[in-house]
């Protein structure tokens, strides 16, 4: 081998492995085997105030103490781009606070994994994978793990039934790994 085919060979050489590199760090394949489980309990609301003692007089009449979580809408999840089964319920908390939860949830595990309130309808099949960016969603943050129960709180301005659908959305790229469509319940 001459000197200049072996120079050749070598630079052709550092560019793949610098590829194969940078395809590693942005795919991150290693991803699709290894699970996260997540087991969230309910959150409980704030505990309400302590009722007044003998000595002190009751600023207003005793009220009943408010109703355990109310399940207000419910969807199961259906596959997309990875199979996903479970269970999504906005669930509002005796205090009112209403909070997405994810329950039995089962996906492949991924880059940059999202939670989303989507406007979008949930479609069977490739034409649902790509249509959650479409219009107006809302991220609850990151996905905390891709088995198990978990609980994503509701920011305080979203009106969550403008946006019946939930969706693990891969930010990275552009694709829903499964969804549930929020029936009313």
């Amino acid at each position: 081998m001459g000197r200049v085919t072996r120079k050749w060979w070598w630079t052709g050489a550092a560019v793949v492995a610098v590829a194969v590199a940078a395809g590693l760090v942005w795919f991150k394949p290693w991803a699709l085997w290894v699970d996260e489980t997540v087991h969230e309990a309910l959150p409980s609301a704030s505990a309400p105030a302590a009722p007044p003692t003998a000595t002190e007089a009751p600023s207003s009449p005793q009220t009943t103490p408010a109703a355990g979580p109310v399940t207000l809408a419910e969807g199961t999840f259906i596959s997309h781009e990875h199979a996903t089964s479970g269970t999504a319920k906005i669930v509002r908390l005796s205090d009112g606070t209403p909070v997405l939860r994810l329950e039995g949830l089962d996906t492949s595990s991924g880059p940059d994994l999202r939670v989303w309130l989507s406007d979008a309808p949930v479609k069977e099949g490739k034409d649902g994978w790509r249509v959650f960016d479409d219009g107006k969603h809302v991220s609850l943050g990151k996905l905390k793990g891709n088995k198990g129960d978990q609980n994503y709180p509701l920011p305080a301005d979203v009106d969550w039934e403008a946006y019946p659908s939930v969706s693990i959305w891969c930010d990275r790229f552009d694709v829903s790994f499964g969804a549930a469509g929020l029936v009313r319940t």
